[in-house]
C-alpha cells in the first residue's frame, strides 16, 4: 500500500517559492482512515455479471482518501493567487502532475497557446447632473480582521497578496466611454424587454445589472444587441443568502468589498480559444489558422465591461433618478432602487494586455488491461482567478485523494479493464478553454471515449447535488448507495434527506439545476448545460457526462475571499466532505472503468426525449405554431424500442459483449448533429446545449425550443428534421447489438 510521501520531495523548489513564498511544510503523517464497510456483494450492480470481487476493490479505494491529505492539497494549491498562464499557475500543474506520477500514472504536462487578456488599468468614475464626482474606484476588496487578526493571520495575508489581479470581467473591451446609467435588474432578455415596454431606452447608456439569474456574458451578449455602450455588473445583497447570516470574515457572507470577476465571452455561442473554434491552439498552430482579434465579435464583447461590489454600486443607485424600479427590481442596499438614465453619467476607462500565452492541462493515464481503446475519462480544472480554495481546487484536493486511491489499488495488483485518463484543465475561468482545445486535439480518439466524469467546485457546503444524462441517472444513483457521507450514512441517504427537505441553489458555474422531464427516483440529478469542463466533451463530441458538487452558502465565489481561510472555517472545516467527493469521483472512475456491460440506460434517456418533444409540442401549441411532430415522435419511439432492447441485453448474458459496448459508446455520440445548432455550430448536440439567453443553464431539444422561443416556424420544423434524423441514428447504432 502507497503511504503518504512527504510532499517536499514532489515539488521544485522554485515551484514552492511560486505557490507559498515559503519554504514548503511536509505533510504530517496521518493514521490510515477506518476502511468503510464493503457493499454486499450480493447486491446487484447494473454493469456486473458478478459484483463480488469488484466490491472488495471498492473497499480498499474507499478506505484511501484522506482529509489530512486533501488539506494540504488545497493548502498548498491555495498558497497564492494562480490565475490562467501565471507562472503560479505552472507551479500547481507542476504539482499535480508530482501526485499523478506518485500514484503510478503515465503523464504529461501538454501546452496550449491561447489567447488571453490581462487587466493593466481599471478606472470607473460616477458623476451627478452638476459634473460632481460622487464615486471613483474600483475599490480593492479588503475587509477588517479586527479581533480575528491575531488568532488569523492569513486573512490580511490572503487580501494583501500583491499578486492578486484587479477586479474585472475577462473578455471586456478596452474602453474609454462616458455615458448616462440605466439599472437593468439582472440583465436578462425579459429585463431588457420590460425596460423597453416602461419606455426606457439603454442605446447608447451604460447598463448597470446585478449578477444573478442568468450567466454573466449573456447579460452583455444582450446588452450589447440592445445597443449598450458599456454594462457594469455588481453583487447585490439581496443575492447573498440568509441575512441574519454574519459576513465574512465573521461568517460566510460576502462581505461589501468582495467583486465577482468572471469570464464574459459569449460561452453560448462557443468556448475555448476564441481565436480557434473547433481547432486546438497547439504552440505549432500558424496565426495563419487563427481568426485575428479584431474579428472575433461573435465570441467577445464590442462593449467594455466591469464588475462592481455592492459597496461600489451603492452610491450610482442611489443617485439613478428617473422612474422608480419594479417592486420585483429592487435590491438588498437600503434605498429605493431608480432605472435612470439620469442623471448619473459613467466614466469607463479600461486597458488590457491582449495576447497568446502558454497555458498547461496535465493529463495522466493508466492503460486499460483488456479494452485499452475505451476511455473513461474525469478531470477538474486548476486555474483560479485568485486563490480559488472552493473553485476549483476543493475539486483538485478531491481528484488528487481519488488518484491516490488508484494508486494504491495499482500496487495491489488492480488494472482497470479500460483506459482511465484524468485531466487537470487550466484557463476554465477564461472559458472552458483548457479542456475544450485538449477535446479538439483528441476528438479522434474520443470516438472511443466511454464517459466524462466532472468535478469543479467539490465542496462549497454540506448538501450533495449532481448532474448526469439521462443514461448514468442510475449509475449516480449507485454510486451515492456505496459512498459514505460525512454526515453519517450514505450519501444517498443524505442526498434523500436534502432533496425531501427542498434543495439549495447550486454553486455558481457548477452544475444547472434545471428540473428532468421525468424522475426514475427520488433523488434528483440536473441536466448538464454549461459553465465547467464537461461542456466541450458532451456538447461537441458526445461523449456521455456527469458533475458532481457539494453546495452551501458560496457567495464569496469569484472573490479574493474564496481562499484557504475562508473555506477552512466556513466551508468543510475537517475536510470530509472532500474526502467524501474524492470517494464519489473515484468509484465513478472505477466502476466504468471495470464493468462487465457499460452500465448506460438509454431506456430512461429515450423517456426523457419523449417528454421533451411532448413538452415542445404544448409550447408550440400555447404560441400558435403549427409544427409537424409526427416523424420527431416516431423516431423518439423507436429509440426508445431500440433502448429496452439494448437494456434487456445488458441485464443478460452477451455472445458479443464488445460489440454491445460499442454501440452503447457510440450512442451518445449518434445523437450530435452534423452541422451543430443554428448560429452557433460549435455546439452539435441535438438534446443539450446551454441556452442563448441563459448560458449555463441547459436547454433541450436546443434547435426545437430555441426556434419555438422566436416563434420561427421553419427553423422549428427544419430542426424537428434534423432531430428525427440523430434519434433514427442512435435507434440504429443501438438496435443491431447482438444478443
Amino acid at each position: 500500500m502507497i503511504q503518504p510521501r512527504l510532499l517536499a520531495s514532489l515539488l521544485p523548489l522554485a515551484a514552492i517559492v511560486l505557490l507559498a513564498g515559503q519554504p514548503l511544510q511536509p505533510i504530517a503523517q496521518s493514521s490510515p482512515p477506518a476502511t468503510p464497510p464493503a457493499p454486499a456483494a450480493e447486491a446487484p450492480v447494473f454493469g456486473f455479471r458478478d459484483f463480488a470481487q469488484q466490491a472488495r476493490w471498492d473497499a480498499t479505494f474507499l478506505a484511501v482518501p484522506d482529509p489530512a491529505l486533501a488539506r494540504q492539497h488545497l493548502k498548498i494549491l491555495t498558497s497564492a493567487p494562480h490565475w490562467a498562464s501565471s507562472p503560479e499557475d505552472y507551479a500547481t500543474a507542476q504539482y499535480v502532475a508530482a501526485r499523478f506520477k506518485a500514484a503510478g500514472l503515465q503523464t504529461e504536462i501538454v501546452s496550449y497557446s491561447v489567447l488571453l487578456n490581462k487587466p493593466l488599468s481599471i478606472l470607473i468614475e460616477a458623476f451627478d447632473a452638476s459634473g460632481n464626482k460622487i464615486f471613483s474606484g474600483p475599490t480593492r476588496e479588503h475587509v477588517d480582521p479586527g479581533p480575528l487578526a491575531a488568532s488569523d493571520p492569513d486573512i490580511d495575508r490572503f487580501q494583501n497578496d500583491p499578486r492578486v489581479p484587479l477586479e474585472y470581467n475577462d473578455w471586456s473591451s478596452p474602453a474609454d466611454i462616458t455615458a448616462p446609467v440605466v439599472y437593468a435588474n439582472y440583465g436578462r432578455l425579459s429585463d431588457f424587454q420590460r425596460l423597453a415596454e416602461l419606455g426606457v431606452s439603454v442605446k447608447g447608456k451604460i447598463v448597470l445589472v446585478r449578477y444573478g439569474a442568468v450567466y454573466r456574458g449573456v447579460k452583455v451578449y444582450i446588452a450589447q444587441q440592445y445597443g449598450a455602450k458599456g454594462v457594469l455588473i455588481y453583487s447585490d445583497p439581496a443575492d447573498d443568502g440568509d441575512k441574519s447570516t454574519p459576513k465574512y470574515p465573521v461568517g460566510p457572507r460576502r462581505p461589501d468589498s468582495a467583486v465577482q470577476r468572471g469570464s464574459v465571452q459569449f460561452l453560448p455561442i462557443y468556448p475555448g480559444d476564441p481565436t480557434t473554434p473547433g481547432v486546438a491552439s497547439t504552440p505549432s498552430l500558424p496565426l495563419s489558422d487563427r481568426i485575428p482579434v479584431d474579428k472575433l465579435q461573435q465570441d467577445l464583447p464590442s462593449i467594455p465591461v466591469d464588475p462592481l461590489s455592492s459597496a461600489d454600486a451603492a452610491p450610482i443607485l442611489r443617485a439613478l433618478g428617473g422612474r422608480e424600479a419594479p417592486r420585483d427590481w429592487q435590491g438588498g442596499l437600503d434605498f429605493s432602487y431608480h432605472l435612470g438614465s439620469g442623471p448619473v453619467s459613467v466614466h469607463m476607462l479600461l486597458t488590457g494586455d491582449l495576447r497568446l500565452r502558454t497555458i498547461w492541462d496535465v493529463i495522466g493515464t493508466i492503460p486499460g488491461a483488456t479494452d485499452p481503446r475505451h476511455l473513461v475519462i474525469a478531470g477538474n480544472h486548476r486555474d483560479a482567478w485568485v486563490y480559488g480554495a472552493a473553485d476549483p481546487n476543493s475539486g483538485t484536493a478531491a481528484m488528487l485523494e481519488a488518484v491516490h486511491g488508484l494508486g494504491v489499488l495499482l500496487q495491489q495488483g488492480w488494472r482497470p479493464s479500460r483506459t482511465i485518463v484524468i485531466g487537470s484543465w487550466d484557463a476554465e475561468e477564461e472559458g472552458m478553454i483548457g479542456s475544450t482545445e485538449w477535446v479538439e486535439q483528441h476528438s479522434a480518439e474520443l470516438e472511443f471515449a466511454v464517459a466524462y466524469f466532472n468535478i469543479d467546485v467539490a465542496v462549497s457546503g454540506p448538501s450533495f447535488s449532481a448532474a448526469a444524462v439521462p443514461s448514468l441517472r442510475q449509475f449516480v444513483r449507485q454510486i451515492a448507495t456505496e459512498v459514505p457521507s460525512a454526515a453519517g450514512g450514505t450519501v444517498a441517504q443524505q442526498w434523500r434527506e436534502h432533496d425531501n427537505r427542498g434543495r439549495t441553489n447550486p454553486s455558481p458555474g457548477n452544475i444547472s439545476g434545471n428540473t428532468p422531464a421525468s424522475s426514475e427516483d427520488d433523488l434528483h440529478l440536473g441536466e448538464l448545460g454549461s459553465g465547467s469542463d464537461y461542456t466541450p466533451f458532451l456538447e461537441h463530441d458526445g461523449v456521455p457526462s456527469t458533475d458532481i458538487g457539494s453546495d452551501g452558502p458560496f457567495s464569496v465565489y469569484h472573490s479574493v475571499f474564496d481562499n484557504y481561510d475562508w473555506f477552512v472555517r466556513f466551508a468543510d472545516p475537517t475536510f470530509a466532505y472532500t474526502q467524501q467527493q474524492a470517494r464519489f469521483l473515484g468509484l465513478e472512475i472505477i466502476h466504468m472503468a471495470d464493468a462487465d456491460v457499460l452500465p448506460f440506460d438509454y431506456s430512461v434517456y429515450a423517456r426523457e426525449i419523449q417528454s421533451y418533444l411532448d413538452q415542445a409540442r404544448e409550447r408550440a401549441a400555447g404560441r400558435g405554431l403549427k409544427l409537424d411532430f409526427a416523424a420527431a415522435l416516431t423516431a423518439a419511439s423507436q429509440f426508445a424500442a431500440a433502448a429496452q432492447a439494448a437494456h434487456q441485453r445488458q441485464l443478460a448474458p452477451s455472445k458479443d459483449p464488445a460489440a454491445l459496448d460499442r454501440a452503447l459508446c457510440a450512442t451518445e455520440r449518434a445523437l450530435l448533429l452534423p452541422d451543430g445548432l443554428p448560429r452557433r455550430p460549435w455546439y452539435r448536440h441535438s438534446i443539450y446545449a446551454p441556452g442563448e439567453f441563459t448560458g449555463y443553464e441547459a436547454v433541450v431539444i436546443p434547435g426545437v425550443n430555441e426556434a419555438i422561443d422566436a416563434s420561427d416556424i421553419p427553423r422549428a420544423q427544419t430542426q424537428l428534421d434534423l432531430l428525427t434524423q440523430a434519434l433514427t441514428r442512435a435507434a440504429g447504432v443501438l438496435a443491431p447489438a447482438p444478443q
